[in-house]
């Protein structure tokens, strides 16, 4: 059974530039090679063997990239009043402060840039919730203020 991916358009997008990129960079990694080889002894010669490490790493990215997006089903703009995946939620914290989280699939995870993933246990807990309501995580309950 094949696993599903749920990615955002923007998600989408972003790995179809990275995999255009990687797809410039094995270009040129194939060139280093090619002048690594010219240098002679194989066993011996840093470069060639830095090359194809390098090689590999490029091709199993865009395996892995491929396998995605043929996996991948867009996660829908939506309307709901209901935490859904894609949804853009504002939190209020027990003190005050407040936070804006999207709910993304695992792929696009990034707490760095509020992407929370489903499968987190804040994300799962925001799953379902409405305006108003708590959202108890292991240390704080959060109350959703707005979902979008």
């Amino acid at each position: 059974m094949k696993k599903l991916f749920h990615l955002t358009q923007s998600g989408i997008d972003e790995l179809q530039a990275e995999k255009v990129e990687l797809l410039q960079k094995r270009i040129e990694t194939a060139e280093a090679i090619k002048v690594a080889r010219e240098l002679g002894d194989l066993a011996e010669n840093a470069e060639y063997q830095s090359a194809r490490a390098e090689q590999e790493r490029t091709d199993a990215r865009l395996e892995e990239i491929d396998r995605i997006l043929a996996n991948a089903e867009i996660i829908k703009a939506s309307k709901s009043k209901e935490v859904i995946l894609g949804s853009t939620v504002t939190l209020s914290h027990p003190e005050g402060k407040q936070m804006t989280v999207q709910l993304v699939g695992t792929i696009e995870a990034d707490p760095m840039a509020n992407k929370i993933s489903d499968e987190s246990p804040i994300g799962q807990a925001l799953l379902g919730k409405k305006e108003g309501d708590a959202v108890p995580t292991p240390k704080i309950t959060y109350t959703v203020l707005s979902v979008q």
